[in-house]
């Protein structure tokens, strides 16, 4: 066998896998927006409550840097945890109450501290088929065995449990799904969990500031708050309007990630001026607690406008997320050009972010859409559904 010839040009593989991609419709791009979205209705940023540029967290925010600089300056456990950190700490347990939190500087690393910190090598990982990059990362990086279940397969669950030879098991969900926008089964998924003794963690990354009645998420509407086996994940930068992520659960969970979690240990803490503004947000929806209500019923009826207009999409949103399925990359392109040049801004989801044959608009609601941004939706989705209507 002889030694591979090494490449004169050591980037031709990935131009060529680029031109692959661009034939297949499936380049990404960056387009830099304005402070107003360009002026078009944003139906495509999570901003679910209509927080990001409320006064209220935009003073907050000044305030933080004014006084904390802009920075955290190190890590949680050398100088990235101030007062700020500690207070948002308490008051994001409390809200979705659970027992204690631990704020990570995003989401994102909020996933993969919660799963790799709580499962490792000699361990089972299940995880439903559709949960978001950040989830199937943390899979792969707990180095445990991973299951693979089909979507709310609450059955297949069961029996990854009931099947297992390792002694601790971890069940892993997002609790609003970020494309198709439907609802984990979370109150069956802890029965089965608990039966097994196994534990359960749950993203609420797009259900906190939505889904119950003061926006509380999911595992709190499906009677979970504080249950010792529940871990719950979420973000700042979605309902909240700010950036960073928590991990919030027992205070044993929060201990340990505090001691072991490398994605806690060695991340520079999330900045003073972002932990104010979600302290605000939590302030404004305890001032105002019909919002999550109100981003629930936009959602509705985004999706009967679809709907009505023969475009594939959910029946009954369940929080601020909705699908409008056109099936192949170039459509859901062309679908989200249509949009923009009749005033909306939407998403645009191809795969890998969706599986193959379900590209798609995503649409997300939020609780300041007022009626003639609705109307234009209208507008624009006629015009897409005279295209693309299956």
């Amino acid at each position: 066998m002889t030694d591979p010839v090494p490449s004169a040009d050591p980037l031709a593989r990935l131009r060529s896998a680029a031109e692959r991609r661009e034939r297949a419709g499936l380049r990404r791009r960056l387009r830099p927006r304005s402070g107003d979205h360009d002026g078009l209705i944003d139906l495509a940023s999570n901003d679910y409550l209509g927080l990001s540029r409320d006064p209220r967290l935009a003073e907050a925010a000044a305030r933080a840097a004014r006084e904390y600089g802009t920075g955290s300056t190190g890590s949680r456990l050398v100088t990235g945890t101030t007062h700020l950190h500690a207070e948002l700490d308490r008051r994001l347990a409390a809200f979705t109450g659970s027992a204690a939190g631990l704020v990570f500087s995003s989401g994102f690393l909020a996933n993969l501290g919660a799963v790799t910190g709580l499962a490792g090598p000699g361990q089972l990982v299940i995880s439903d088929r559709t949960n978001h990059a950040s989830i199937v990362d943390a899979c792969r990086l707990s180095r445990a065995r991973v299951v693979i279940v089909p979507h709310r397969d609450v059955a297949a669950v069961e029996r990854a449990l009931a099947e297992r030879d390792e002694e601790h098991a971890l069940v892993v969900t997002d609790a609003v799904f970020s494309v198709d926008g439907d609802e984990a089964p979370l109150a069956d998924l802890h029965r089965v969990v608990r039966a097994h003794g196994a534990m359960l963690v749950v993203d609420e990354a797009h259900a906190l500031g939505v889904v119950g009645d003061r926006g509380q998420g999911s595992a709190h509407a499906a009677g979970l708050a504080g249950e010792p086996d529940v871990v719950l994940t979420l973000t700042l930068s979605k309902s909240l309007g700010a950036q960073g992520g928590a991990v919030l659960g027992a205070p044993e969970v929060i201990e340990t990630l505090v001691d072991t979690g490398r994605p806690f240990i060695f991340d520079t803490g999330l900045n003073p001026p972002a932990a104010a503004a979600a302290l605000a947000a939590l302030d404004v929806l305890a001032a105002e607690p019909g919002l999550p209500a109100r981003a629930r019923d936009r959602a509705r009826r985004i999706a009967a406008i679809a709907a009505g207009l023969g475009l594939e999409t959910t029946a009954d949103p369940a929080a601020a997320v909705v699908p409008v399925v056109l099936g192949e990359p170039d459509a859901a392109v062309k679908a989200a050009e249509i949009c923009a040049e009749h005033g909306v801004r939407v998403g645009c989801f191809r795969p890998p972010s969706v599986p193959e044959g379900r590209a798609c608009l995503r649409l997300t609601a939020r609780a300041t859409l007022g009626e003639a941004d609705l109307t234009t939706l209208q507008g624009a989705l006629t015009a897409v559904a005279g295209l693309y209507r299956p």
